[in-house]
């Protein structure tokens, strides 16, 4: 929280200047991204303001016809195009021939020799959209992810507790 104070301060502006918080909802980090929500969330509420979830390829994207490319585990890579989104091993479904974005774009661009066009400002762009998107009667920020979580219960029962 002093950071963002510290990032209002620099723009010559407060807290209380705010109409709406944009908050990055994912994909990404499992930890960071529920964490980041929850505080977005927190604040927002604190301020008594809206508070607006964007995904991330939703703002690599920034209404442009792209396919947003992000890193996946595996030397795979996500791909969002047009609402769907794909994980796939450098490879670019049939069909999707858009200009490639995003932190993966240019090494999946000189693989399939797919046109890249720059990413925005990320912060900036989750702005953009939430400042579009915010008003009375929107859902909630919510976490994005693409794959479950890879906790899972024991597979054992718990030792008996004697008398």
């Amino acid at each position: 929280m002093p950071m963002l104070a510290e990032v209002l301060a620099e723009a010559g502006t407060g807290w209380r200047d705010l109409a709406a918080l944009g908050i990055g909802t994912g994909p990404g980090n499992f930890t960071g991204t529920r964490i980041a929500v929850a505080a977005g969330r927190g604040l927002a509420l604190g301020l008594g303001i809206p508070a607006e979830g964007v995904s991330v390829s939703d703002a690599y994207a920034d209404g442009r016809d792209v396919i947003v490319c992000l890193p996946a585990p595996r030397d795979m890579v996500h791909l969002a195009h047009a609402g769907e989104i794909v994980t796939t091993e450098n490879t670019i479904p049939p069909g999707w021939t858009a200009p490639l974005t995003g932190p993966a774009a240019a090494a999946l661009g000189a693989m399939t020799g797919h046109a890249v066009v720059a990413a925005p400002d990320l912060a900036t762009a989750i702005a953009r959209i939430a400042a579009r998107r915010a008003g009375p009667g929107r859902p909630r920020p919510a976490p994005f992810y693409l794959r479950p979580a890879d906790a899972a219960p024991p597979a054992d029962a718990p030792p008996a507790i004697l008398p």
